[in-house]
């Protein structure tokens, strides 16, 4: 073997020593200008600075470093090292979970030598397998705990939907559900007062996923409460108190639209009041109109009044209460459905099959297939079918 091979496996060797002791300075030393790493890991430059920042993180993640040069083989301008690391990995690698533990690596380094200086390193290892299996594990557990915790949530915003739909006498309810997520914001309730009467709740708590669904749970249960606490036929004092119970404890920038209202089947008279929800649509002969009534979202601010209004509903007229899921869903050229083509349809709509079903076969026309659901979608239908006793 040539002088000039013998020297360079000595470079080599005080290369492979300089890092393991993180001797940055002499590392650098020893690199040519146009230095080229070929085995970093992604994201790491390739060139002398990008080389020199990966071996200090490196050095930061792990003690002990101890490099053992088993063999070295010189070729022209090239030399070929096999060696074994021992070292403790004490901080967060590259995602990796630091486990206090010694490893032990394996692997060929192969250098390219040009005027005393190195200009190329090629590196294969086999001993970031068990940290890539580490990785892999935790990325496993990570999901499990996931999937338990929206179990979890799945199960307490289905506990907190009704379990039945009330049957009244001359009137067909008619709730539909479907989340975007695992788990949402969107809610619907129904709640039974003194003579007969009955509440019809449709509310959205603001985000999406487990602290939507949390909010809506929440909300839920203080609905619950307040009309068993009532028991009134007043909507806008119903919205009042849940108001004032849900905005000491509901999270910063965090808020719930509801629209609630109360029938007395026996007379048809629907009062209602709304906390900043979409406007129900009323719909009676070709026509549908607007619900108004004026009301900030609950959970905003303290002392808040909702304005009370009351309709009677003729027969076969009803109520179209919904979640801005629907308007707000979206066609494969980006046009939303929108209130003008839900308001058109609700007016175009006749008494030959259920408005819920139409409205979802439009909605599922609309988006085409392959529609990724943005948001949660609630519909809920009041109709009267017949006289009343």
């Amino acid at each position: 073997m040539s002088e000039v091979q013998e020297e360079n496996k000595a470079l080599v060797r005080r290369f492979v020593e300089a890092q393991a002791q993180g001797d940055l300075d002499a590392v650098k030393e020893m690199m040519a200008p146009d230095f080229v790493a070929h085995s970093l890991l992604p994201g790491q430059e390739p060139d002398r600075n990008g080389y020199l920042r990966a071996t200090a993180e490196y050095h930061a993640a792990f003690s002990g470093i101890r490099y053992i040069i088993e063999k070295q083989l010189a070729e022209g301008d090239e030399v070929v090292t096999s060696f074994t690391a021992r070292l403790t990995h004490e901080r967060e690698y590259e995602g990796f979970t630091p486990t206090g533990r010694e490893h032990v690596l394996t692997g060929i380094f192969i250098h390219r030598i040009a005027g005393d200086r190195i200009v190329e390193e090629f590196a294969e290892g086999t001993g970031l397998l068990e940290l890539v299996e580490q990785r892999l594990e935790q990325e496993e557990r990570e999901r499990e705990r996931i999937e338990q915790e929206l179990t979890v949530a799945r199960d307490i915003q289905q506990a907190s939907l009704p379990k039945e739909v009330p049957t009244l006498e001359g009137w067909q309810i008619a709730p539909y559900y479907r989340s975007a997520k695992e788990v949402g914001g969107d809610f619907y309730d129904f709640h039974l007062f003194s003579e007969g009467k009955l509440g019809l709740v449709v509310g959205d708590a603001s985000g999406k996923g487990v602290p939507a669904a949390l909010v809506m749970s929440t909300t839920c249960g203080m609905l619950r409460a307040v009309s068993r606490a009532l028991d009134s036929s007043s909507p806008g004092e119903m919205l009042g108190r849940v108001n004032e119970a849900l905005f000491p404890y509901i999270p910063p920038n965090t808020f719930v639209t509801c629209f609630y209202a109360i029938l007395d089947p026996k007379s048809a008279s629907l009062s209602y009041a709304n906390a900043g929800h979409d406007l129900p649509y009323l719909w009676h002969g070709n026509d549908a109109e607007e619900l108004r009534a004026r009301g900030m979202p609950l959970g905003l601010m303290p002392d808040m009044s909702y304005e009370e209004k009351e309709i009677e509903l003729d027969a076969a007229e009803g109520v179209l209460f919904y979640s801005d899921g629907l308007v707000e869903a979206h066609d494969p050229r980006g046009q939303m459905f929108g209130f003008p083509r839900l308001r058109a349809l609700v007016a175009e709509h006749s008494d030959e099959r259920s408005l819920g079903e139409f409205l979802q076969e439009e909605l599922y026309s609309f988006v085409g297939e392959g529609w990724e659901q943005e948001d949660d979608i609630t519909l809920v239908t009041l109709q009267r079918s017949g006289s009343l006793r």
